[in-house]
């Protein structure tokens, strides 16, 4: 009975499966770090949808193996293995020269690869990893492949960035923290507010292009991100992130979920939130929480289905369910 609260958390802080059957045959995809993680799951799932497959990675033996995994369980064969060094200009100025000159369009570019909390090294070029990799690199990929990507409108480009953007501050003095003692979750922080700004300013200057501009908090996911951190390593985190048997009452939390009223997951929240902090045994929880959805299951059951507003889908979602035709 232990995962029925981790099972609700999970869904509010990951965010819901995406249910389109859309396709994207003829579309051309780039995507960066796409040999793991989200990356490399986004890959599978655009290839599986018909899309030809550009996966841009620094480690070419991975890539390679990622590439053919995806070839081999979704049967298309055009999934292709690039490298891409976002630490080092050079290394992206050759791969978007090859992108020109190699693909005769490109419909979306996905900037998914990332450092999380790393110690502080530096690019081939000097500036702080994570504003380098997370930003920089990004930044000059995206524009050298703009004119393919207006060529090819309707297109779009699309920026991984995280909530940690919030809490980020931009110090125009020092970016590659060179005048002040180095903070790795400042430095995250920074890089990912960059990629936030940089995604609001392409979409107002791309007005009219047909080239659309958005960036995605995918919610929290189980990836080598966190590798530095110890980040997913907790029994809690573990539970939330792990996949569950489709039991019914895991089926039953799912019907709940199709009416339950936005306010509530504001509830649900602070009620977690409060669990961690407060260190509360994991069974206490659950009483509290099946609790709390029995009175509102058999309140629900009165009501007429449709009757509640229950539009809530991630951003990650919404933004791959739209037609790029």
């Amino acid at each position: 009975m232990r995962f029925e609260g981790c099972y609700i958390h999970r869904n509010h802080v990951t965010g819901g499966r995406c249910t389109s059957n859309a396709t994207i045959n003829g579309k051309t995809v780039v995507i960066t770090g796409a040999n793991a993680g989200i990356g490399k799951e986004t890959a599978r799932e655009l290839a599986k949808r018909g899309g030809r497959i550009i996966m841009g990675c620094r480690d070419m033996g991975k890539c390679e193996e990622a590439a053919k995994e995806i070839r081999g369980k979704t049967l298309n064969p055009h999934v292709y293995a690039c490298h891409l060094d976002l630490a080092s200009m050079k290394s992206i100025r050759e791969f978007a020269e090859r992108i020109k000159q190699e693909e005769q369009r490109v419909d979306v570019l996905i900037n998914n690869a990332g450092v999380m909390r790393c110690p502080a090294w530096k690019t081939e070029d000097g500036f702080d990893m994570q504003f380098g990799v997370n930003h920089l690199g990004h930044f000059l990929l995206t524009n050298l492949l703009l004119d393919k990507l207006k060529e090819s409108a309707p297109s779009r480009v699309i920026n991984l960035a995280s909530l940690a953007h919030i809490v980020g501050k931009i110090d125009f003095e020092d970016l590659n923290w060179e005048k002040k003692k180095f903070d790795t979750k400042q430095a995250y922080c920074q890089s990912k507010l960059a990629n936030v700004l940089f995604t609001r300013e392409l979409a107002k200057r791309l007005q009219g292009t047909g080239v659309t501009v958005n960036a995605v908090h995918p919610g929290v996911v189980a990836t080598e991100l966190g590798r530095h951190t110890g980040l997913h390593q907790s029994q809690f985190s573990s539970s939330v992130l792990s996949e569950y048997p489709a039991s019914l009452l895991d089926s039953q939390f799912r019907e709940i979920n199709k009416y339950l009223p936005k306010k509530h997951y504001g509830f649900l929240t602070i009620l977690f939130h409060v669990k961690i902090l407060l260190t509360l045994k994991m069974v206490l929880t659950n009483i509290i929480v099946l609790f709390f959805f029995s009175k509102m299951y058999l309140k629900l059951s009165l009501k007429k289905n449709g009757h509640c507003d229950c539009n809530t889908v991630s951003i990650y979602k919404k933004d791959f369910t739209v037609d790029v035709s």
